[in-house]
């Protein structure tokens, strides 16, 4: 068990320093073995019973006393796995993380280490801890973005079943990303609604900050979706015009031939009476007018734009 003190960073105290904190906030970090023998140590007045393999969703509750829930963090390196989970209780006094991972700890060592505060508070906390949760994620989005605009310029100049495939599984991604996001802002409007008057009103702007930057993360985030359908969009356009191109040469070969096919099967009836037949140039004669009819068929093509 590891416990924290807020002061102008976090800091990393004794028992003893726990014990006669007075009226400073607090973290805690404990395994939930830990958590079910020291539970009454901090006073928070619920049976928070803790399952890890079966936390599936982020979302905070309000108890009469006190406000638990549960982080599930997809891994950013992989958006349809599990990256770590743990539960959490707090009240006025401070928070607690029910944790096996190790996850919030490197978390608070990171606000330890770059983090210092004028007003130390367990709202500027929160918001600090929940930042680092959606820190990589500005990047992987703009990285999202330039990877379309290389696959649109490929969907542009060339049509490639692959970088369709690569479309989806980036809209498959965003899904799971965009499911995170709103655990997350439903979890923050819990927090925002201060029901049990947890937080101090002066830095409850705290929380309303995080929600406003989940709120841009959230629309980047559909942005990024709505520019995979486009993309998709534009990639079926392009066949379209691919196929249109293709039926445009049958339908220009058939056109040409349909003449040609009208001599053959003129002269090919074989009627008793037929002049031309008989003629010493008539072979000749049908070799011109073939060509004449070909020339012709391709020049009025040109001419109309048809090739």
């Amino acid at each position: 068990m590891n416990c924290y003190l807020l002061d102008e960073t976090i800091r990393l105290c004794t028992m003893e320093e726990f014990q006669e904190r007075g009226n400073r906030q607090f973290v805690a970090v404990l395994t939930p073995l830990e958590w079910e023998r020291e539970r009454d140590r901090f006073d928070m007045g619920i049976e928070l019973e803790l399952d890890a393999g079966n936390i599936h969703n982020t979302k905070a509750e309000v108890n009469y006393d006190s406000l638990t829930g549960t982080f599930q963090i997809p891994d950013r390196d992989n958006l349809k796995e599990r990256d770590f989970c743990f539960a959490f209780a707090l009240d006025e006094k401070g928070i607690v993380f029910i944790d096996e991972s190790g996850k919030p700890e490197q978390m608070i060592d990171v606000i330890h280490r770059t983090k210092r505060w004028r007003e130390p508070s367990l709202e500027r906390f929160l918001y600090d801890f929940l930042e680092l949760i959606v820190d990589r994620d500005l990047s992987i989005l703009e990285n999202y973005e330039k990877e379309l605009n290389q696959i649109e310029d490929t969907v542009v100049m060339a049509q490639g079943q692959d970088d369709l495939v690569r479309v989806n599984e980036i809209r498959g991604e965003i899904r799971e990303l965009l499911i995170h996001y709103e655990q997350i802002i439903d979890m923050t409007q819990e927090l925002e609604e201060n029901e049990n008057g947890f937080f101090d009103e002066d830095h409850l702007r705290y929380i309303h900050l995080f929600m406003n930057l989940m709120a841009r993360r959230h629309d980047y985030a559909v942005a990024i979706r709505d520019y995979t359908m486009q993309v998709r969009d534009l990639y079926n356009a392009q066949l379209e015009v691919h196929q249109n191109r293709i039926m445009t040469l049958l339908t220009v070969v058939t056109t040409i031939f349909m003449p040609l096919t009208l001599l053959v099967g003129w002269y090919g009836m074989n009627f008793r009476y037929m002049p031309e037949l008989g003629w010493r140039i008539s072979y000749p004669i049908v070799i011109a007018v073939s060509i004449a009819i070909v020339v012709f068929c391709l020049i009025l093509f040109k001419k109309k734009k048809w090739l």
